[in-house]
């Protein structure tokens, strides 16, 4: 086998593992039989440097620190999402919805609201070239090289120009594994699993971002207008490889939309 096809078999078989862990949470190799993969194609990559792409989940490892981030102006506004704190305003909600629609009934994509980062991917050519954080909406800030490191990040689809958005948060357990490293190493320990993700992501320095086992759940498919319903756009974002969330739902009516909040209320810790 050359050193071209040994390396595009290390990064499809590195890719796989990723998305086993980080989006099915289902590993399939040890950590060391992980590292071992990942060090084969970094020396390969050394000895082979015209071989090296953007693509190559050895570009995931972050690089010299930043002096400052640049804005990004949204071309579509990265709004807020408006909240209903009782069955009432809920029932209002739907209301509003099918008296704007002209329907009796009307079906809802629902699906849980993660607490983390909001960011927005940008897609060229069917490689990753830009990622921002939502800002105050309409401009946010340049955080590409910390969202490269982002193992569930797809930094290759097959698709070419897309735009697609999602939260980047960390889960309880990795959350907790942090601390107790803070703890030992006699450092500052974080508040919440937000502000530890939010943190990560606005770092100078994507070598601290590699370090924090950071998701991305994609939510918004902004620049294919083709896809129809939202539900049918989360759909397209599971086939292109993007993690959505596993419990989202089609409900029909405001009787849907609320055992759907009571389903979703009894996982929660």
């Amino acid at each position: 086998m050359s050193a071209g096809e040994r390396i595009k078999t290390l990064r499809q078989t590195i890719e796989r593992h990723n998305r086993l862990y980080y989006v099915e949470d289902a590993p399939q190799v040890t950590d060391a039989e992980y590292d071992a993969l990942f060090g084969e194609l970094q020396a390969l990559e050394a000895r082979h440097p015209e071989l090296r792409t953007p693509d190559s989940p050895t570009q995931r490892v972050g690089g010299a620190p930043l002096p400052q981030f640049d804005e990004v102006r949204h071309r579509t506004p990265m709004l807020s999402i408006g909240n209903a704190f009782d069955e009432e305003e809920v029932r209002a909600f739907d209301k509003r919805v099918r008296q704007a629609v002209g329907a009796d009934t009307v079906e809802y994509a629902a699906e849980p609201k993660f607490d983390g980062l909001a960011v927005s991917l940008v897609y060229r050519e069917g490689v990753f070239v830009q990622g921002a954080t939502r800002g105050d909406g309409t401009t946010g800030e340049d955080v590409t090289p910390n969202l490269r490191t982002v193992s569930s990040i797809p930094l290759k689809i097959r698709e070419t120009n897309l735009e697609v958005r999602g939260e980047v948060l960390m889960y309880r357990r990795d959350f907790e594994s942090l601390n107790e490293r803070q703890r030992t190493a006699g450092q500052k320990e974080y508040v919440n699993p937000r502000n530890a993700a939010a943190g990560a992501i606005r770092q100078l320095d994507s070598r601290i971002t590699a370090t924090r086992r950071l998701r991305f759940f994609a939510y918004a498919l902004v620049s294919e207008s083709t896809a129809g319903t939202h539900s049918a756009a989360l759909d397209r974002l599971d086939e292109l490889g993007f993690p959505v969330c596993k419990e989202r739902d089609t409900v029909a009516g405001v009787e849907g939309l609320l055992e759907y909040y009571a389903r979703i209320g009894a996982m929660r810790a």
